[in-house]
């Protein structure tokens, strides 16, 4: 073994990775709970005298086809649940710092929520991702020119520290809370793209499947953070979700800073065993160049652009994200607005999804490596079967989803099966593109995120469009999640390919005879076969 004594250098990198990345989806996330509560109730709906605006109730309120009737003042209607213990989630237990700032500047505190509309909601929900794909490619350059610890590091805890200022801009104007979530996506859009570099400099290629579950963080961030959110809300107020996000961030960057360090080399703690392990398994004798100091050969970026394989890869990716995004963003309103589940029961039923989500895909990624290992299909086939699993299944439990209607049991079932199966992406699209071009993985993986990250920010504003609170909008908008989802799922199955692109090791590239780089392109095609089974792994 590398290491003698305490825990190693590389085990201490996994665990500050795992919580860096459950920060970083905690950033995007807490709107889509917060939102819940901020909203001042409708008057579309009346259960009795008191009013709801959840479409779904056991008598009287629901035709045969499940759609939800308007009841007036004089209609008595039984809502599934206590009308208080619905409405807790618009109670405010304890007096947040902005609305006691209201209070003392004689502002409107907003006791009853903000009057923002459909439209609105889906703004602030899409904001995030308006211009997050600007920083993907942008990521990996700066970590490899300023190292991984920085770019890492600063892009989640900036985004953390934006979520202080979140309450008051709320206040202030919603158009300004837009504002603070345009700049965290993309601050935050940097994080991903750059853990690849560190990975390269730390983790030998027979540790990389186990260290690439680090990035799971990010699905078992959303599992956990919904219910707890949800606790928050319910406990004190929606103020205090943003509060707890700007300072379990700064903790959390606090001991990355301590911790972390971009090489083993740079590590003043770490054991000499250890370091002369990692540095033999990753062909270092010395200490490594600064990666801006290191020779890079040109990108073939004609060929990567009119590569047919990339875009049906791109096709899948778009369709997946469509989805995933849409039930993500949009479960705690669903299940709010729909079904009248209060604050907790929204949060927990809205998080479990994607701890079955990163369960699958470790499973999912088992059965593709023992397909392949054991020849019993093609790499295209195992690729094309992920695709077919994360988005035309995904489609049809989408589906289910839509034809639910009142029953939140199945709408459950079918939103749990949905985003669970959209696991398989990482032995399907995602390991597609490392197949089909080791050399430049990451620069399409930069490419890819690029595009498909866009249906985050179309798709809250196009359910802002359609509107949130009856059974019949909501069945449209998963018409839609779903539609989309089976055509770019059938569509990959029939042209996607996993071969090694030509381009991936052109000779004509300028700079393909320097034999600096010769030297450096038998290390990369060393390591990224091993790259191709451990991206499976990675969520999107």
């Amino acid at each position: 073994m590398a290491t003698e004594g305490a825990v190693s250098a590389r085990t201490t990198l996994w665990y500050l990775v795992f919580v860096g990345f459950a920060v970083n989806y905690m950033i995007r996330i807490n709107t889509n709970i917060t939102i819940v509560a901020m909203i001042k109730q409708s008057n579309r709906e009346l259960a009795g005298k008191t009013k709801v605006d959840y479409a779904c109730y056991d008598e009287g309120a629901v035709q045969a086809n499940g759609s939800s009737v308007t009841a007036d003042e004089s209609t008595s209607v039984t809502p599934k649940q206590d009308p208080a213990g619905l409405l807790r989630s618009r109670e405010q237990k304890i007096l947040s710092p902005e609305q006691m700032l209201m209070i003392f500047l004689k502002r409107d505190p907003q006791r009853d929520g903000f009057d923002w509309n459909e439209y609105q909601q889906g703004v602030i929900l899409g904001a995030f991702y308006w211009i997050h794909w600007v920083t993907q490619i942008p990521g990996g350059i700066l970590a490899r020119r300023y190292g991984t610890k920085l770019v890492f590091g600063a892009s989640n805890v900036i985004g953390c520290w934006l979520c202080f200022l979140m309450p008051i801009a709320s206040y202030w104007d919603y158009r300004v809370l837009v504002f603070l979530r345009v700049l965290q996506g993309l601050v935050c859009g940097l994080a991903w793209p750059a853990m690849h570099h560190m990975a390269g400099q730390w983790i030998p290629p027979n540790e990389r499947s186990k260290f690439v579950t680090a990035y799971l963080g990010s699905s078992v961030g959303v599992a956990l953070n919904f219910p707890l959110f949800g606790y928050i809300i319910a406990r004190t107020s929606w103020e205090y979700v943003y509060h707890f996000c700007g300072v379990f961030g700064t903790v959390w960057y606090v001991a990355w800073l301590y911790l972390v360090y971009d090489s083993p080399a740079e590590h003043p703690r770490i054991h000499p065993n250890e370091r002369k392990f990692i540095e033999s398994s990753l062909g270092i004798s010395h200490q490594p160049e600064r990666a801006s100091e290191k020779h890079t050969g040109a990108t073939p970026w004609k060929q990567i652009i009119l590569s047919k394989a990339m875009w049906m890869t791109v096709v899948a990716q778009w369709g997946g994200i469509w989805g995933l995004f849409t039930l993500m963003t949009q479960a705690p309103t669903y299940f709010n607005n729909v079904h009248g589940w209060g604050i907790e029961m929204t949060g927990f039923l809205s998080g479990i999804p994607h701890l079955c989500r990163m369960l699958f895909a470790y499973v999912f990624s088992i059965v593709g490596d023992y397909l392949l290992k054991n020849e019993l299909m093609s790499r295209t086939g195992v690729r094309k079967m992920g695709g077919t699993m994360c988005c035309v299944v995904n489609g049809f439990f989408v589906l289910g989803l839509a034809y639910s209607g009142c029953n939140s049991a199945l709408a459950t079932i079918f939103l749990t099966l949905a985003t669970a199966v959209h696991g398989a992406v990482s032995t399907g699209p995602l390991a597609n593109l490392v197949d089909m071009s080791p050399r430049y993985a990451g620069i399409l993986l930069g490419v890819s995120g690029m595009i498909s990250v866009v249906p985050g920010f179309v798709s809250p504003i196009i359910v802002g469009m359609l509107g949130n609170h009856t059974v019949e909008q909501w069945r449209t908008i998963f018409l839609l999640s779903a539609g989309m989802l089976i055509v770019c799922g059938l569509i990959y199955m029939v042209f996607a390919d996993s071969t090694t692109q030509p381009w991936n090791t052109s000779e004509a590239l300028p700079g393909a005879g320097d034999q600096d780089e010769l030297q450096s392109l038998k290390g990369e095609m060393a390591t990224n076969t091993e790259q191709s089974r451990t991206v499976r792994l990675s969520s999107v």
